[in-house]
Formats: structure tokens, sequence, C-alpha cells
């Protein structure tokens, strides 16, 4: 898969360490002022966000989950422009898998009226995706899975079952971590993503992202938004306008300076404008959007093999504070 270090075959066992930490999350529960409940058919769920309060440390936990324990999560002050703002830090030396097999938002779970986009371990066992997981080389066998919803309603035991038959788990070995996108937690979860948009849009362009070594970012953290569409725009904007991502890559340094000026968000027709205007723009319809806009602001690609570093895009403070900033 392009000589890189990120097709384990399933070794580095995923949904155990997010299980873990998920074990974590539930026996600290009223630090982390999570709520945690069973399901009648056997399903664990862990409500970081819509009925609990959650807060900056469910952030980070429902970020580490996502990551499967893969990433480091941080929250550092991040200046841009002059300004500081509360941050997010994530770095992972196995990219593809914690941010493409794990972190990326590619399952979309639908039962009856229930929606809800689903991220973390259980897909790398699930393997929906068929087409993104051939090209990762990435898969596991678990004896229990992790998923995390970004969603405004708690999972149903229909649900658990949907989702069970669909990796082939009964719902007492899953666990649901869920928070919506307008709440800290959920709002955490999602500009933890810094790397994985990176990744996601190299990939899009037909980039091998198992030659990705290592990865380092940083990106704002929004302010709870009035409700979850306000909450998209300010998250993704997080990234769009303020998200700082440097790659270290096994590849040489034509295809490099090839590939960086085509990274940033900049490179998009739709950059420039706060992404709740964008999506006014399409009449809400999100598929509307051009797909290249969604990866980070400002990207850095270091050659291992020759130590030379690419680097294309900017942040943009202005667009940042009046998404950010708002009513």
């Amino acid at each position: 898969m392009g000589g890189g270090v990120s097709g384990t075959g399933g070794t580095l066992r995923l949904n155990e360490r997010a299980w873990q930490i998920a074990d974590a999350m539930a026996a600290n529960a009223e630090a982390l002022r999570v709520a945690v409940q069973t399901l009648p058919g056997g399903a664990r769920v862990i409500d970081a966000g819509v009925e609990a309060w959650g807060g900056f440390g469910a952030g980070r936990a429902l970020a580490e989950i996502c990551t499967a324990g893969l990433a480091d999560i941080a929250y550092p002050p991040v200046p841009i422009g002059g300004e500081t703002w509360p941050g997010v830090r994530v770095w992972t030396d196995h990219p593809a898998v914690s941010c493409m097999a794990s972190q990326y938002a590619g399952w979309a779970i639908q039962v009856g009226k229930y929606f809800a986009m689903g991220s973390g371990p259980l897909r790398a066992h699930a393997r929906v995706e068929k087409e993104l997981f051939a090209k990762l080389g990435y898969a596991e066998r678990a004896p229990r899975g992790v998923l995390v919803l970004e969603t405004r309603a708690m999972p149903t035991d229909e649900v658990a079952a949907w989702v069970g038959e669909k990796a082939g788990l009964a719902p007492s070995q899953l666990t649901f971590v869920v928070a919506p996108t307008a709440s800290l937690a959920g709002g955490v979860q999602i500009a933890a993503r810094i790397l994985e948009t990176g990744l996601h849009k190299m990939d899009t362009l037909g980039f091998d992202v198992n030659k990705v070594v290592s990865g380092f970012g940083t990106a704002p953290l929004p302010p709870v938004a009035k409700n979850d569409l306000r909450a998209i725009g300010r998250t993704n904007d997080c990234i769009l306008y303020g998200g700082q991502a440097r790659y270290a890559v096994q590849a040489d340094d034509a295809e490099l300076a090839e590939l960086v000026p085509r990274i940033p968000a900049s490179a998009s027709k739709d950059y420039g404008t706060p992404f709740s205007e964008i999506f006014k723009r399409y009449n809400g319809d999100f598929y509307k959007i051009d797909p290249l806009l969604f990866s980070p602001a400002e990207v850095w690609l270091t050659s291992v093999r020759s130590g030379k570093t690419f680097h294309a895009g900017h942040v943009n403070p202005e667009v940042l504070r009046t998404s950010l900033l708002e009513s």
C-alpha cells in the first residue's frame, strides 16, 4: 500500500483500545458529567451531551474514542492572527488507521426515522465502507465494538440491533457514545478531526494515505452554538479557517510539491465565507457544496525521504472571528 506503516492488518486492536476508554468514561461518569445506561437488549449507551451536560473532559474522551486511543488529544491555546483561541491539539503515529479507519464519520446510521453519523473503531470491524477499507488495507475482527454517534437522538434497541446485525455482533457487545454537534463534547470531537480532514482530502485527490507516517494538528475550539445547524457551521469553520496540520510522508519531493497546493480549504471554489453562509447559498443542500472545501486551512507536508517541507494555505482570522463570535 505505497510503502507506509499504517496497514497493520487489525493488530492495533482499535475496538479494545476504545472500549477501555469508554469503560473509564463510565467509571468517571459524574466527574465527566455523562450519563450511562444499558438498553434492554444489552447495548451500553454513554450520553455525552444529549440530556447530560458533558463538557471538555467528555469531549476529550470522545475524541480519544473516535481515534481509537491512537492519538494524543490536548487543549493548548491556539494563536491565530494576533488573537488566542482555546484550541485542540492532535497528534498520531498511525494517521491512516486512527483517522480514516476509525475517526472518519463515514457510516450513516439510518433506522426508521432515526439518523446519526457514525464514527469510531466499530467501522473497522463492520467495514460497510468497502471501497475505503480496501484502500486502507485495514480490517479487524473484534469481540466487542464502540461507535460514536453525532446526533441529538439517543439510540434505541432497534438501532442497536440494526448496528449489531451489520457488524455481526450482539447488542450486548456494543457501546455507543453520543453527543450532538451543538454541545461542548460534540464541538471538541469535530474540531479534533483536524488531521482526518486533511487525510480525507488527500484520499479524495487520489493520494495513498498509507504513505502518511505521522501527523500533528491544531484547531480552535468553537463556542457552543444555539442549535445544531449553527454548530455545523462553527465546527467546520474552525478547521477550514483556523486549522493547521503537519504531516510526515513517505513520498518524493515532486509528488508532495504537486499535492500540497491542492489540499487546503482555500483551494476550493466555495472558500471565503462562513460555512453557514455557504450552506444558505445552496439552499441547505449539503451535497451541493464543493466536497474539496472540507480540509484544514493550512498544511505542511514533510518528506521523510528528503527532509524537505512543502507548505500551502493560510489561516483566515477574519472569517473565523465572524463565524465564532456572531450570535
